[in-house]
């Protein structure tokens, strides 16, 4: 493979431009000074507006590894089989029906602030580990995509590739926080759409490719009877596993509205459909392509280890030079701009729900971005070594989701509607969850099962039978089951009231309040450091830190005046500090053992 000096320029020039717009956009974020304000930082001061919002939700999922893995698996198995972009767009349509709102609504900053908040700061930090290890698998796509691309383009190696590409993405993803991740998404999916389909039409027209028309069996593909089970389980995954990630979430929660959050989320699932629509086609040209009669010196048909790279083998010997330069710089660039929204997203919950909650409560804004920085380190090394370690970007996006669809989404759907759920219930469930998903093993990861579900092929050591799924529902169940019994036997006394460890259930510290059948308990462990989020249907405000109102919580359209005129008395729970001992009915109630 030669050289191609042309390509190198096409990648230089669009990573300047996207570097450019994240050093611009990054000047936004507070990062340093006495305004320093590690929660500007990670939702852009929850102020991204309508076009840039529907940009950035979009980008989402649309980025490096979504464009070359519909390519792929088009080339590979067939449209029928490429379930990604039909999967995630539902994905974003039911996050914004069960969770934009609400999550919006109650001013939560990460995806893990409502289970901390209902089942302990412990708790939520166990359920950072399956949301790390979506966002590194999620990055590591992305990191492998991009360095694919730079390996065809610049003939070096993937892995020289890969880790050049994580050292871009990591320095620039401290540039700006969500500001420059915003803002680098309008550029990053222009880049796409343009760049992509003005290859399409050459790349279709080029001589050694026949007409997609005539070709339908090698690019449409076909479920057969016996795998109709694990492509349904595997859509599942892609639909339910799609909604609880930081990535999306960040972008949920920086929306100026709960009704924007939902409506860009909406709008931004036709946007996935809309941008898999050229890399499909391009992965059926490449299905049609004879390459014995293109500039291409490799094994033909392309091997399935190399499949990853169709996209830009397209790109770069089925169009022209011109072409080839927008096309590759595009992909490069749309690559490196997708790749910070998982760094950032893992970054910030490991310094606001890890570092800030448990290690160190006290610590000051600066102190919490600098944790998040090194953090970006640490995410970008993790997501680095399994870029180079899983050869399919691919089977990269059903190993992101699955662990998060079979221990978050039942978690997150739990926290969110089932109030009378508890610690004890999500600690069993999590447990119940992470055996039943290993125990079916994992070929990418080289796991071998020890749980041998219904209609196992030995001969070809897989699992047929949808236990994705069938993992996901019993860990909700089991959510569910324990909550309740662990209810039962506390309120009815089968248990003292001493064996209430969790102190969820009976043995409430005596700070905890209860506010509304709407939230259930929210505890409160230190009301001087930790910040709480939740709203009455009635006032639509929240008071935190000690009284403070949370500006983020606009269940209402509320103007600044509005505000100032509303009577304190209406507002929940009222500032510690402020009561004395004439306004005894002031405080909240107490519940006696």
């Amino acid at each position: 493979m030669a050289f191609n000096i042309i390509g190198l320029i096409g990648i230089i020039v669009f990573y300047v431009l996207i570097l450019a717009v994240g050093m611009w956009a990054g000047r936004k974020s507070k990062q340093t000074g006495p305004d320093a304000d590690s929660e500007d930082v990670m939702l852009a001061g929850r102020n991204i507006g309508l076009v840039v919002g529907i940009f950035t939700m979009t980008a989402t999922w649309v980025g490096g590894g979504y464009i070359n893995g519909t390519a792929e698996v088009v080339y590979t198995s067939g449209v029928l089989w490429c379930q990604a972009p039909f999967g995630y767009a539902l994905s974003l349509v039911l996050g914004g029906v069960l969770f934009a709102n609400k999550m919006r609504a109650k001013g939560y900053v990460t995806m893990l602030d409502p289970f901390q908040i209902k089942y302990g700061e412990r708790m939520g930090g166990l359920l950072f580990l399956p949301a790390l290890l979506g966002e590194v698998f999620w990055s590591a796509a992305i990191l492998g995509a991009l360095g694919a691309t730079i390996s065809v383009i610049m003939d070096i190696s993937m892995l020289i590739s890969v880790i050049v590409s994580a050292c871009i993405a990591i320095i620039y993803t401290l540039f700006g926080g969500l500001y420059s991740v915003a803002y680098t998404d309008v550029v990053q999916l222009f880049c796409i759409f343009i760049g992509l389909w003005l290859c399409v039409p050459f790349a279709m027209m080029h001589p050694a490719v026949e007409s997609i028309a005539n070709t339908t069996d090698k690019w449409v593909g076909k479920v057969e009877t016996e795998d109709w089970p694990i492509y349904i389980d595997t859509l599942l995954l892609l639909i339910f596993g799609g909604i609880p990630w930081q990535v999306y979430f960040q972008r949920v929660l920086s929306a100026k509205s709960p009704a924007r959050a939902q409506a860009l989320s909406y709008i931004a699932a036709l946007g996935c459909v809309v941008m898999a629509i050229p890399p499909a086609i391009i992965g059926a040209v490449a299905a049609s392509t004879d390459w014995n009669a293109t500039e291409y010196t490799g094994t033909h048909p392309i091997p399935a280890k190399d499949a990853s790279l169709v996209l830009p083998l397209v790109l770069q010997y089925l169009t022209p030079v011109w072409v080839s330069f927008i096309g590759l710089g595009a992909v490069s660039a749309a690559v490196m701009s997708s790749s910070d929204s998982s760094i950032l997203g893992a970054s910030s919950m490991f310094a606001r729900n890890i570092y800030k909650t448990l290690i160190r409560q006290n610590a000051s804004e600066r102190e919490v971005l600098m944790v998040m920085r090194f953090a970006i380190f640490g995410v970008g090394a993790m997501a680095t070594i399994m870029g180079v370690t899983i050869e399919s970007i691919y089977g990269l996006w059903f190993l992101c989701a699955d662990l998060v669809y079979v221990m978050l989404f039942p978690q997150l759907l739990a926290v969110i509607y089932l109030d009378f759920t508890n610690t004890y219930g999500s600690l069993f469930a999590y447990i119940v969850g992470l055996v039943l998903r290993i125990g079916g093993g994992e070929p990418l990861l080289g796991l071998t099962p020890f749980i041998y579900y219904p209609m196992y092929d030995y001969e070809l050591k897989a699992q047929r039978f949808p236990f994705r799924t069938l993992s996901m529902l019993v860990t909700l169940s089991a959510t569910v089951l324990m909550s309740a019994l662990m209810k039962v036997l506390f309120e009815r006394e089968i248990l003292q009231r001493k064996y209430d460890i969790f102190r969820c259930v009976v043995n409430i510290p005596e700070d905890t309040v209860r506010i509304g059948s709407e939230i259930g308990e929210m505890s409160v462990m230190n009301p001087k450091i930790t910040k709480t989020y939740d709203a009455t249907a009635d006032e639509g405000l929240v008071l935190m830190n000690g009284g403070k109102m949370n500006p983020a919580l606009e269940v209402r359209d509320i103007s600044l005046g509005d505000i100032n005129t509303i009577n304190r008395s209406a507002v929940l729970p009222p500032p510690y500090d402020s009561i004395n001992a004439d306004d005894s009915d002031a405080l909240p109630p107490k519940y006696d053992d």
